[in-house]
């Protein structure tokens, strides 16, 4: 847990869509999320902090897109799991 969110704090500011990312995590956590949305957050979670990316993130300018489309389409997929509590964790978590 403590290595994707420490991780997570690092990208805010650079990365636009860290809150979201952050929020599906807490959704991820939460017992009452169906397996079948977990394994997309687990998936799309993964590849967002691999370092092994389609673009790599230390380009700058695009480097984060290929991040942003695989949360944004997990998001789309799984978006009806994330609820307002799992966003209130995430903005609790940024400032903090």
């Amino acid at each position: 847990m403590n290595d994707f969110l420490n991780n997570a704090r690092r990208f805010l500011g650079f990365v636009p869509f860290t809150k979201d990312a952050v929020a599906m995590y807490f959704c991820m956590l939460d017992p009452k999320t169906p397996a079948y949305a977990k394994a997309v957050i687990a998936s799309a979670l993964t590849y967002f902090l691999s370092p092994m990316d389609a673009i790599p993130d230390v380009m700058a300018g695009i480097g984060f897109t290929d991040d942003a489309s695989v949360i944004a389409t997990a998001l789309a997929t799984v978006g009806i799991h994330i609820t307002d509590e799992h966003r209130k964790k995430a903005n609790d978590f940024f400032n903090s």
